[in-house]
């Protein structure tokens, strides 16, 4: 079910609401750690099979940190918040630091089902759009993602210091490539993301890693998919075999 952070007496008010209901939705923008790709920092953290007590160390002080923050905004370099996190940090934690901050997309691991998806999608002339929040490596490891071929653009926050839920860089994606707000559909896996797509007049939907669910909700708001177990295999799987090949 679509998940809407405002009340049901409201949630079709909006031009983009109406758009939901009336089949008009000709875009779908997808986030991308969480929705096309997993982003387990856990993950992360283990394959570097450092001592259990500075996991949580490594979790707090390299992904809840400013520096990745500020990395997604596009205001420091990689190079710079290596060095702020390892000031935190006891020196024997300083080259895990560096590795979770430069690869931690090795290897990358795509959410299952969702290349089928979006593939499907891109079949039936929708546009496919990317909008996520990322540093400036998104672009070395993008071609790896197994959907990145079907979308027709991407839109990420380092390279234009506007992040989500601003509204502004809903708003900056739609006038890049000319989409019309109440046309586009929002794909997240954060709630407050999704508002922000809202506040500039797009529909929604969290994502919580079902992608049976996205599939009935597009389906809810008229997009044209087939059944959940009608979908095609995703041409950009079929010979690939393990995660190392998405390294």
């Amino acid at each position: 079910m679509c998940k809407k952070p405002m009340p049901a007496d409201a949630a079709f008010e909006t031009d983009a609401g109406k758009a939901f209901l009336n089949g008009m939705i000709q875009n779908i923008i997808f986030d991308m750690g969480g929705v096309l790709i997993q982003f387990d920092r856990d993950y992360f953290i283990r394959r570097l099979k450092v001592a259990a007590e500075d996991e949580r160390v490594l979790l707090n002080e390299v992904f809840r940190s400013l520096e990745w923050a500020r990395l997604d905004r596009g205001t420091i370099t990689e190079a710079d918040a290596i060095e702020g996190v390892c000031t935190r940090l006891p020196r024997r934690l300083h080259a895990a630091a560096a590795d979770l901050i430069t690869s931690w997309d090795r290897p990358i691991i795509p959410v299952e089902g969702m290349c089928e998806l979006i593939e499907e999608i891109k079949g039936k002339g929708y546009g496919v759009y990317l909008l996520s929040n990322a540093s400036l490596r998104q672009h070395e490891f993008w071609p790896r993602i197994p959907a990145s071929g079907f979308f027709d653009g991407t839109l990420i926050s380092a390279d234009v210091k506007l992040v989500k839920p601003q509204p502004e860089i809903y708003t900056l994606l739609c006038g890049m490539f000319g989409l019309k707000p109440n046309e586009c559909f929002m794909i997240d896996d954060t709630p407050q993301n999704i508002e922000g797509a809202y506040e500039a007049n797009l529909a929604g939907f969290v994502f919580n890693n079902d992608v049976p669910a996205l599939r009935n909700a597009l389906k809810q708001a008229g997009v044209n998919l087939a059944q959940a177990d009608q979908g095609p295999a995703c041409t950009s799987l079929k010979s690939r075999n393990s995660r190392e090949e998405y390294m």
